[in-house]
């Protein structure tokens, strides 16, 4: 997995998708957000807002889901995806039954990965 953004409380890493998909997680494996310290949750919520703007921004989804589930993985994380009426899954979830066959056309992922990582630097 690739880590796009990392310091001593979070890291932001890439999940490999279709769809544009990164997952924020706690660097301490926190089982429940109510364990996860205070000012850490704002740091956390502070870096989904950044990740949800800079997706509207740059890739204008159907939508945005966000997700915190860790049934397989008991770590406090947050998976952020944009979403597309042309993706696979869509109205399901990612997890979910596909629908069909993507037929999305998305600008650079990559580019997309170096404006978050820009806009988290700015702080």
């Amino acid at each position: 997995m690739s880590v796009i953004y990392e310091n001593e409380n979070i890291k932001i890493e890439v999940e490999k998708s279709e769809i544009p998909w990164l997952k924020i997680f706690t660097q301490t494996p926190y089982k429940e957000m109510s364990e996860v310290p205070g000012v850490l949750k704002f740091e956390i919520y502070y870096l989904l807002d950044i990740v949800e703007k800079e997706m509207i921004a740059y890739y204008n989804p159907t939508k945005i889901n966000i997700a915190s589930f860790g049934n397989y993985m008991p770590h406090v994380h947050w998976h952020i995806m944009a979403r597309f009426e042309e993706d696979s899954y869509y109205p399901e979830p990612m997890w979910g039954t596909k629908q069909g066959e993507s037929n999305l056309d998305l600008p650079s992922f990559e580019t997309f990965c170096e404006k978050v990582k820009e806009k988290i630097y700015c702080l």
